[in-house]
C-alpha cells in the first residue's frame, strides 16, 4: 500500500475502536450512541476496503486462502456496523412480524458479528505473518 492508503487504513482501524468503545459504553452518555455507530461503520468500511485491496507479496495457495478468510472477517466487520446502526435507530424493525421477533433475532447482534470478525482477523493476521516469515527464512537459506 502507498502512504495515503496506509494512513487511511490506520484511521479506519482507530475509528472502529473508538466507535465500538463509545457504543459499548453508551449507557453513560446515551446521546453518544447515535454518533458512535456511524463512526464505527465509516471506520469499518475504510478498514475493510483497504484491507481487501491489499495483495500478498507472494501469492501461494495458503496466502490466497488466508486472504479469503480475511475478506470474510471484513464482511463481518461491516455487518457489525450495519447492525450497530440498526440497534441505535431501528431501521430494520418493520421487516419483522413483531417486536419480540426483531429483538430475538436481530437487535443488538452486532456484538456477535464483531466477535466473529475479530477472531477471524486475529487468526489470519497471525497466520499471514507466520507464512511470510517462513517464506523469508527459506529464501535466506537459498541465498
Amino acid at each position: 500500500m502507498n502512504k495515503l492508503q496506509t494512513i487511511l487504513f490506520i484511521i479506519g482501524g482507530v475509528l472502529m475502536v473508538i466507535g465500538a468503545g463509545c457504543f459499548s459504553f453508551g449507557f453513560i452518555f446515551p446521546a453518544l450512541v447515535s454518533v458512535a455507530c456511524w463512526v464505527y461503520l465509516v471506520g469499518s468500511l475504510l478498514f475493510s476496503v483497504l484491507q481487501a485491496i491489499q495483495e500478498p507479496s507472494d501469492s501461494t495457495l495458503v496466502l490466497r486462502r488466508l486472504k479469503r478468510i480475511q475478506l470474510m472477517a471484513d464482511i463481518f466487520f461491516v455487518l457489525a456496523g450495519i447492525s450497530m446502526v440498526d440497534t441505535a435507530y431501528g431501521f430494520f424493525r418493520d421487516l419483522f412480524a413483531n417486536y419480540e421477533t426483531y429483538l430475538t433475532y436481530f437487535y443488538n447482534k452486532w456484538v456477535l458479528l464483531l466477535l466473529i470478525a475479530a477472531v477471524l482477523e486475529l487468526y489470519t493476521v497471525h497466520r499471514i505473518d507466520h507464512e511470510e516469515r517462513k517464506r523469508q527464512n527459506t529464501n535466506a537459506k537459498k541465498n
